[in-house]
């Protein structure tokens, strides 16, 4: 464990050092800072609100966890609970300080604009990584039990809901609202100052795509390492446990020094997106060879094999969902935009009903090859291979945010045409990175949730069950709805609150004399709160949903029915999450690619459509969808919990 420490607190030295140098930079004019302050200001008053609404649902919970399974399990909860927390408030925080610099380091070119963006994002992939495995090992150092690692676990689902489900609705509900009267009635360009919701719609990218993500992810990868220890522990192998912390612990160090060896080369990339690419590669490739070496000293190579298909399967699934998001899918959805929405919204769903195939064959394969060489240790360790290096891969994705937020400060400070040019460029990779991130925590939360069903079929002593049972095939019938229940609630949640922010628009742009012809500004901060009230009220209930589900299915269809509802979830939210975010990301390409100047360009038939399609496609992608990752962890790491203080 003092290699885990010593290793996790480089890397927090290191954050700290990337924060510094980040600031170092000038964040511009008068007009830049003053934009970038409002959206610092609207991210951390969401925040903090949302924090009003669920840490005293985490302190009563821990509460009741003292009374009747003591201090430890009560303290590793709120561990989970807080560092959490903690990763997703410091890494917005600093993307929040980045945009502006980001701005008005496009004035001196694209790389230092590049790299100012990439370390904001670095940021938060290595304090996320960093955390959660500090929070583990202080958890697993002192009360050496993994029930109370278990419960860290479950600290860090219980937030990751609420951050997701709440930050998803508010950035949805604000791009909605800003698109549909914004660019459909008003005709206002993308990131005018003139609307209302601009405003709301970049503090909604800090909140839900860097806070959300990153507690999201920070989930997974707790999750995936408790399962490995868990399933090594169950086993009594020491050899298995030791292997888990090696991974970790060579996937932490392969992100540091993966960011800092992107950050030294980016000069020598012209394209963006080339130069992400290459950190998340070396990292990947960093992990495997140290991985390899230590397989062969501890002569157990099947350990490199299923570290091996974990990597394998998150980079082919990043580069599958830049295939169907971005290139010559995305030019043949733009083109059926100009017979109208219609089109453009049938072949939108198709396009992402068609990605499920692949990626699920993908999954299957690993899932099968890692189960053939360790079992279901194999399994799990596959899981943590893919997300050893969240570091790095999570920078990528965080990057994304950081740089939409500049291309909207360039346009609404009104920058020279090189900024807004080259902002418009790292926008453009953000939105494919954004795309990959999505498809990367789906087939991460797919290989944590079944490492996290052995654990329950472990705590259950279920190893094999009866087909004909009827409560394994209700359990599998509810547990197969659920995926489509909490998806409902969210995008009506999302829509709802988006005729709230779409009634603000139109009374401003009604009674605001001068507020379309740029003499007045709008009410920015009345945007904010409504689509803040809109996202606290809505998000308790789906989030909720997850915790309660498997607890009553334990108590009335017992343990082989509390199984089948996690079949059930995992398999039917795999695929719904699949689909929601390559379609939703294909619509939102296709009306860039539309705006670009292709058929017809802005104001034409076509953008029109493609607008429809990206509106629709919203909350599918950015709320919904990423939220059913975090919906069959929870369920799972849930199930595990009640098992365990019941066992039956």
């Amino acid at each position: 464990m003092s290699v885990l420490f010593t290793v996790t607190a480089i890397t927090i030295g290191y954050v700290i050092l990337l924060t510094f140098r980040i600031l170092d930079n000038s964040p511009g004019n008068e007009r830049t800072i003053e934009l970038s302050q409002i959206i610092q200001k609207g991210a951390r008053s969401f925040l903090f609100q949302e924090y009003l609404v669920f840490f005293p649902v985490v302190f009563a919970l821990a509460v009741i966890l003292f009374i009747f399974l003591g201090w430890a399990v009560s303290l590793s909860f709120l561990v989970g609970a807080f560092f959490s927390t903690l990763a997703g408030f410091f890494g917005m925080t600093i993307a929040t300080k980045s945009n502006a610099r980001t701005s008005w380091a496009a004035l001196s070119g694209m790389t230092k604009a590049l790299k100012i963006a990439f370390n904001g994002g670095a940021v938060m992939g290595l304090t996320v990584s960093a955390l959660g495995l500090l929070g583990l090992g202080i958890v697993y150092e002192f009360t050496q039990d993994m029930t109370c690692v278990s419960y860290y676990s479950l600290g860090a689902s219980f937030v990751a809901l609420f951050a997701r489900v709440g930050g998803g609705i508010y950035t949805k509900a604000a791009d909605v609202g800003a698109d549909i009267v914004g660019k459909t009635e008003a005709n206002l360009p993308e990131d005018d100052p003139r609307n209302p919701a601009v405003i709301a719609d970049n503090v909604g990218d800090n909140v839900g795509d860097v806070a959300g993500m990153g507690a999201d992810l920070y989930e997974s990868y707790v999750g995936s390492i408790f399962s490995a220890l868990a399933l090594a522990s169950f086993m009594s192998n020491d050899k298995a446990i030791s292997a888990v912390i090696f991974v970790v612990i060579c996937g932490l160090l392969s992100s540091v020094v993966s960011v800092i060896l992107t950050t030294l080369t980016l000069h020598k990339f012209t394209n963006p997106s080339v130069a992400l690419r290459f950190g998340t590669i070396l990292s990947g490739v960093l992990l495997l060879g140290s991985v390899f070496v230590y397989s062969i000293f501890v002569t157990w190579f099947e350990i490199f094999l299923v570290v091996f298909f974990g990597v394998l399967v998150g980079v082919s699934v990043g580069l599958l969902t830049e295939f169907y998001t971005s290139g010559k899918k995305v030019g043949n959805l733009a083109r059926s935009a100009t017979t109208g929405p219609a089109n453009i919204l049938i072949n939108g769903l198709a396009l992402g009903m068609e990605s499920t195939a692949v990626v699920t064959i993908l999954i299957v394969v690993a899932v099968l090859l890692s189960y053939k060489l360790l079992g279901l240790f194999g399994v799990a360790l596959s899981a943590v291979g893919m997300l050893a290096t969240l570091g790095m891969n999570l920078s990528v994705d965080a990057y994304g945010p950081i740089a939409d937020n500049a291309g909207g400060i360039a346009q609404m400070a009104n920058l020279e045409q090189k900024a807004r040019q080259i902002t418009d460029q790292l926008d453009a990779v953000g939105n494919t990175t954004a795309a990959m991130g999505k498809g990367f925590a789906i087939t991460s939360a797919a290989l944590t949730s079944l490492a996290l069903f052995s654990n329950y079929a472990n705590v259950t002593h279920l190893s094999t069950v009866d087909i004909k049972s009827p409560s394994l095939f209700t359990g599998a019938l509810i547990g197969a709805m659920l995926p489509f229940l909490f998806c409902a609630i969210t995008m009506k949640a999302v829509g709802d609150a988006a005729n709230d922010m779409v009634e603000e628009i139109r009374r401003q742009i009604r009674e605001i004399p001068g507020l379309v012809s740029g003499q007045r500004k709008p009410d920015y901060a009345r945007c904010i709160q409504i689509a803040t009230r809109g996202a606290l009220k809505r998000m308790v209930f789906p989030s909720l949903l997850a915790v309660v589900s498997p607890l009553l299915s334990y108590f009335i269809l017992g343990a082989t029915g509390t199984a089948g509802l996690l079949i059930g979830s995992t398999v039917c939210g795999v695929m719904v999450a699949i689909f929601m975010a390559n379609s939703g990301g294909a619509w939102d390409n296709a009306k860039k690619y539309v705006e670009e100047g292709h058929y017809g360009g802005k104001g034409s038939l076509a953008h029109k459509a493609a607008v429809i399609g990206d509106t629709v496609g919203d909350p599918l992608k950015d709320t919904s969808g990423p939220s059913i990752n975090i919906l069959i962890k929870l369920m799972a790491i849930t199930s595990v919990v009640i098992a365990s203080l019941f066992g039956r």
